[in-house]
């Protein structure tokens, strides 16, 4: 398969900052130790610009090509890697484990930042390419919305970011494989907070109060009607309960019940008919059960939507790379939600997956990412800017 060789004699070093990454994971903003070594890196390989603190602790480095102006008139194109990890305790027994309790990159962010900087390093050498690529490394994907704080700062208007890129590792897709899709790719995140206030009493007189567990299994089962009911069954919506708390003891039936959950759906317009329901339906248990229900209903991350032309444009560098039989180039989409749709709302581009073969699912407390995928990301980046601005 044709990976840009000089990348394949940098796999060391690229797979030394994973495995360094790795073992010092940061989460959310606080990304501080992440940011700053990628910084450092950036000015080693001569990127004629370096701008920390962007997002609150975003970095973005600047790569002229030997030429201005690109392609189709293209000025220069972003590459985005997240650099932030999860609250996790990892068990994986590696010896460059995580030395954080509590904390571990359990979603492959420590590679996906040594992909970027591994082709960041060779542009830099290079600049065989007219233009600018701009290499972007942003914190707070997960559940911190940092590609918007990071939009926020101007990251869209300070840089000559005309198109936009992403890429995630993917366990269970092939190592050296790419899979991609025009149109809705990750669905949007949002989420919601119940809390239910009753009337405690003694268990063996329920009558004498309100149940607020019992309004509570009402809604749990009453929201899952909104999905087989209230949406086409050929869309695609998920409603899930994740927790549900309340009382601490077998004979009271307590006050209050708190449920939180998520909601994960393809369509702006579905997600906001399904809001409608859940507050419909919340309203309508409220009133049968007797309790005081009160919803507090939290849109979070948008549909990750890749563009139709450069979706293809990537499914055609990863081909280049990997070979055709290698690329799904109408890989279903998922139900999981990435902050990348924010920067896809900004400037149109694509968000493409990268395989890590067979590994443990993403947010596992035993996933490791795969260095075996380094050579093929790093690639993948190189060749969309060789291409999207070529000399």
């Amino acid at each position: 398969m044709p990976i840009v060789n000089r990348i394949a004699e940098l796999q060391p070093d690229t797979v030394a900052w994973r495995r360094d990454l790795h073992a010092h994971p940061e989460i959310m903003y606080d990304v501080h130790r992440t940011a700053g070594f990628v910084a450092e890196r950036l000015r080693e390989f001569g990127c004629d610009e370096v701008v920390t603190g962007l997002g609150r602790t975003g970095v973005v480095g600047v790569i002229k090509g030997r030429k201005p102006g690109g392609n189709g008139g293209l000025r220069g194109i972003g590459l985005r890697a997240d650099m932030d990890a999860l609250p996790i305790h990892e068990d994986t027994g590696l010896p460059y484990q995580s030395k954080t309790p509590g904390k571990m990159h359990a979603c492959g962010h420590d590679g996906h930042t040594a992909m970027l900087l591994g082709a960041a390093r060779y542009l830099a050498e290079t600049r065989n390419f007219a233009g600018d690529a701009v290499v972007i490394f942003q914190p707070a994907e997960e559940g911190g919305a940092g590609a918007a704080a990071m939009i926020s700062d101007g990251l869209m208007d300070r840089f000559p970011i005309d198109q936009v890129y992403g890429m995630h590792n993917a366990p269970g897709l092939p190592l050296g494989a790419f899979a991609i899709r025009p149109g809705p790719m990750m669905a949007s995140m949002d989420q919601l907070k119940i809390s239910i206030e009753g009337k405690g009493t003694h268990a063996a007189m329920p009558h004498r109060g309100v149940d607020p567990l019992l309004a509570g299994a009402q809604l749990v089962m009453a929201l899952q009607t909104i999905v087989s009911r209230s949406v086409d069954p050929l869309e695609s919506a998920v409603i899930s309960i994740c927790s549900f708390h309340a009382g601490h003891t077998t004979n009271v039936i307590p006050q209050t019940a708190d449920l939180l959950g998520t909601i994960r759906l393809l369509k702006p317009e579905i997600r906001d008919l399904v809001q409608h329901r859940i507050q419909e339906v919340v309203a309508g248990v409220a009133q049968t059960t007797g309790a005081r229900i009160n919803l507090n209903y939290m849109r979070g991350y948008p549909v990750l939507v890749n563009h139709a032309e450069q979706t293809e444009i990537a499914a055609r560098v990863a081909s280049d790379i990997a070979g055709a039989a290698n690329v799904v180039a109408d890989a279903k989409p998922i139900m999981a939600a990435e902050d990348f749709a924010y920067m896809l709302e900004a400037r149109p581009g694509a968000f493409i997956f990268v395989g890590n073969g067979d590994s443990a699912e993403l947010h596992h407390p035993a996933y490791n990412f795969n260095d075996e995928a380094i050579v093929y990301g790093s690639s993948y980046w190189i060749k969309l800017v060789e291409g999207m601005l070529a000399a």
